[in-house]
């Protein structure tokens, strides 16, 4: 995915702060057992959401394990339960497809890298795929859409983004049908899928300017995006509020504040850092030794 679904974590407190962390570290092992050691490297904080939804209403239950990347701190909590597998399951194939448009949207060249870590995920994606078939089904059917949309130069901005928005959806499928969440979920993902979709093409309407490449806003606004900041921060303003109406109907017990955290301060921390052009900066500025060691 992309990275922009993330808490704030310096307004959590110390024990909301564990609970997101037994999530993340709990993520990272279903990711290793299910997928292979290297499925880890792709853990984000979009993934840890969605394990935090889809974990919302299910009794998991914590053991500690030591971390392979951090191998002499004392042992963390780790969330363990069917959610964390499903969570899995589904971000390694969102992961692969991302691969597969990173691969057909660049060179030979510049696309190795994506080449590289397809090739390397590609048993871990085999291997989700067969335990969630209609997942990815849906997913490959969305992103062919997708594809063919921006192939035309598609001008219709929500016809673009709403294809995307189905497609992250779809995540709750993977729910019973008598699954409380089901229905509120399966809205919060498509608001959340609407405004990442659009909060990563703005994120890109420079690079993609320059190489050439297709951009909804810019296909939309006839290169003129950038004068058009108003429009757009109304319009994925609007996605965030949608997405935050849709998780106030789900049961999320323990997990409320973590929800409520990320979507009324996190989305919005980096909706501003993404408009303001500081969001790349960031990341390459913020340690990697830690995931917890600063917040936004």
């Amino acid at each position: 995915m992309f990275g922009y679904v993330r808490p704030a974590l310096d307004r959590l407190s110390g024990e909301e702060r564990e609970r997101y962390q037994s999530a993340y570290c709990g993520l990272c092992h279903a990711l290793g057992e299910r997928c292979g050691f290297w499925a880890r490297f792709t853990l984000q904080y979009d993934f840890t959401f969605l394990a935090i939804l889809l974990a919302a209403g299910e009794r998991c239950e914590t053991e500690c394990r030591r971390c392979p990347a951090h191998p002499i701190r004392a042992p963390r909590a780790c969330l363990r339960g069917g959610a964390l597998d499903l969570a899995a399951d589904e971000s390694m194939i969102l992961t692969w497809h991302k691969l597969c448009d990173d691969v057909a949207d660049h060179g030979l060249l510049t696309g190795l890298p994506a080449r590289f870590l397809r090739m390397v995920f590609r048993t871990a994606y085999r291997q989700a795929a067969a335990a969630r078939p209609e997942f990815d089904g849906r997913v490959r059917e969305g992103l062919e859409r997708l594809d063919a949309l921006e192939r035309a130069g598609s001008p219709e901005l929500d016809r673009v983004a709403d294809v995307f928005a189905s497609l992250l959806s779809a995540a709750a499928d993977s729910l019973p049908e008598t699954h409380p969440n089901r229905r509120p979920m399966e809205r919060l993902l498509y608001h959340l899928g609407r405004w990442i979709y659009l909060i990563d093409a703005w994120d890109d309407l420079e690079e993609d300017g320059k190489r050439g490449r297709y951009n909804p806003l810019s296909a939309r606004f006839a290169g003129r995006a950038g004068e058009e900041r108003d429009y757009f921060e109304t319009t994925v303003t609007h996605s965030a509020r949608l997405a935050a109406s849709s998780a106030n109907l789900m049961a999320l017990g323990e997990w409320a504040p973590i929800v409520e955290n990320v979507i009324y301060l996190g989305l919005p921390t980096v909706q501003k850092a993404v408009l303001e052009g500081r969001w790349r900066e960031l990341q390459k500025t913020k340690t990697r030794r830690d995931p917890y060691a600063r917040s936004l």
